[in-house]
């Protein structure tokens, strides 16, 4: 469930663009983030250190580390282990709780380097709305 602040209008995006945002697990749009958080409910996966080299109408792209817990034996036992990552965020569309604010609703992280066990070298996925 969204937070009441939700509903709130959608703050415009930074750095004088019209480009989509990426949504965060909190329902806030967020340009260009240096952290952003992949797995809302457990905290087990999360991007750090993002440096933006595109952010525009179409796509956005960075590089950074991806944080993810090895969960190994188990998850509150695991380990979180940095892989060196690239970020591709894509296909915006309107963002549901804001009509008028465009989101990135793909995310494809590339692992040049090593990749987490439960994870492929390239792997897309959807993005919340």
């Amino acid at each position: 469930m969204a937070p009441a602040s939700a509903s709130a209008a959608a703050p415009k995006p930074q750095h004088g663009t019209d480009a989509p945002v990426i949504v965060s697990c909190t329902w806030q749009p967020q340009v260009r983030p240096t952290d952003f958080l992949l797995a809302c409910g457990d905290g087990n996966s999360r991007l750090a250190s993002l440096h933006w080299s595109q952010w525009g109408p179409s796509k956005a792209v960075a590089t950074g580390t991806s944080w993810v817990n090895d969960c190994k034996p188990y998850c509150a036992a695991g380990k979180f282990r940095s892989y060196p990552v690239t970020v591709r965020l894509d296909h915006p569309q309107s963002w549901t709780k804001h009509r008028n604010t465009q989101h990135y609703s793909r995310i494809t992280l590339t692992y040049p380097n090593g990749h987490p066990d439960a994870f492929q070298q390239v792997m897309s996925t959807p993005l919340w709305n």
